[in-house]
């Protein structure tokens, strides 16, 4: 078997609908077949045992019950009734509100898909309301929801970290001014639009100063939580795996303090994480031996050779994986390019010179771009989920704007790369 039929037996068995955890660890297997003389079941076997015990992973369970909780408990409703006296008066209302909700509660969940589910379900009862476009208020739910991958505590950089043994801190820190800058950058492409089109801007109720400092207190659980989490990443106190304990600790004296804690809201919390914990672990399994396979092979290696003789200025091998992997992101979602594809490139980006904290936030907003772009666009998709009616491509024309300002975005970055790395640096 050639290395070519491999890869398009890998990525035709993705294209059936097999789950891509199995798809990958089918995959190893195959190779391992072919090329290599190991013991399969026990290659298996310890590679599913240190995937589940790795200690830096076991925050991924963590993040995700924390984000449950905050989204059961109440505590995101709040926050986005505070945040509406504030941005209410800039052009475009209560789109801005989103995008400012999708920031904040990306800071507490670390997971794209849950912070468009929970900002859409408290928005979408103010479309019709208050009369906004509705396209482009369904957008930037869509859009908003991708900055969880952006902005710690990230799920798909623990990830990343795991697998390019990138220090989470730093890369923690990285993400945190692209994030608000990407998030400026989306209210920003909404003013321009409520400017060019004022129909689209809905009709904006007005609040006084009384009414915005007193929703300021509903702001406090959210800060309460970053400062719990990232500022024990930061100061040094907690690792990122001990962060997370932490992290759910003060979730849930922020529920009982509200009211809200119970068995059934813990059981729904517990339900979402194992859903999603059962999904990851699956992909990083079949990951984690596929790589195995690809190293012992010798095929990393012969990619990056080769590559590396084609004589290629930086930029321009750095450009083409940019594309491969906007290409990719049409048709797979963001853990599952991850893990399929860093073992290759990011050795390729650190023999080139470039620093992998800069490039895995890079790859972060890819991922970002991918959420949003059709066919696979999960967030787009869970966007149009929370909808009573209407076509997919309403979101999917929504998400325009957003999509030109990430695609922006990423090149500042490739401009000014200490747009990220300045923060880490300057810490260290």
């Amino acid at each position: 078997m050639s290395i070519l039929g491999f890869i398009g037996s890998l990525f035709g068995l993705i294209a059936t609908s097999i789950p891509v955890g199995i798809v990958l660890l089918f995959a190893g297997i195959l190779l391992s077949l072919f090329w290599l003389p190991v013991n399969i079941i026990s290659v298996i076997g310890i590679t599913t045992w240190e995937t589940a015990t790795n200690d830096l992973l076991v925050a991924i369970p963590l993040f995700i019950l924390m984000g449950e909780i905050m989204l059961h408990s109440g505590s995101a409703s709040s926050m986005y009734r505070a945040l509406l006296p504030w941005l209410n008066r800039l052009p475009g209302g209560l789109m801005h509100t989103n995008i400012a909700a999708c920031t904040m509660f990306a800071a507490t969940s670390g997971s794209s898909v849950a912070t468009a589910a929970t900002v859409g379900t408290l928005a979408f009862p103010e479309i019709e309301k208050n009369g906004y476009n509705e396209r482009l208020f369904l957008g930037t739910v869509a859009a908003g929801g991708t900055l969880g991958t952006l902005i710690p505590p990230s799920i798909n950089m623990i990830i990343y970290g795991a697998i390019t043994q990138t220090s989470i801190p730093q890369l923690y820190l990285a993400g945190f001014i692209p994030g608000i800058l990407l998030a400026l950058i989306f209210m920003l492409a909404v003013i321009l639009c409520c400017v060019f089109f004022p129909s689209w801007g809905g009709r904006k109720e007005t609040y006084g100063w009384a009414e915005r400092l007193g929703s300021l207190p509903q702001l406090l659980p959210i800060f309460f939580i970053f400062i719990v989490v990232v500022g024990s990443i930061y100061a040094g106190v907690a690792t990122p795996t001990e962060a997370s304990a932490l992290g759910i600790a003060a979730s849930l004296i922020l529920s009982a303090f509200n009211g809200t804690l119970s068995i059934a809201m813990l059981n729904k919390a517990i339900e979402g994480t194992m859903r999603s914990t059962g999904m990851i672990m699956l992909l990083l399994i079949g990951a984690y031996f596929l790589n195995f396979a690809l190293g012992m092979s010798g095929f990393i290696e012969q990619i990056t050779d080769y590559i590396s003789s084609l004589a290629m200025p930086p930029l321009a091998v750095l450009c083409i994986i940019i594309l491969f992997y906007m290409a990719l992101g049409c048709v797979l979602d963001g853990i599952s390019m991850i893990v399929l594809t860093v073992p290759v490139t990011a050795p390729l980006i650190i023999g080139l010179g470039y620093d992998p904290v800069w490039f895995g936030i890079i790859l972060m907003m890819v991922i970002e771009a991918g959420m949003i772009t059709p066919p696979i666009g999960i967030n787009c998709y869970v966007v149009q989920g929370l909808r009573k009616s209407g076509s997919p491509n309403d979101v999917f024309i929504g998400i325009l704007p957003f999509l030109g300002a990430i695609i922006a975005m990423i090149g500042l970055m490739i401009a000014f790369p200490q747009i990220a790395l300045w923060l880490p640096e300057s810490l260290q």
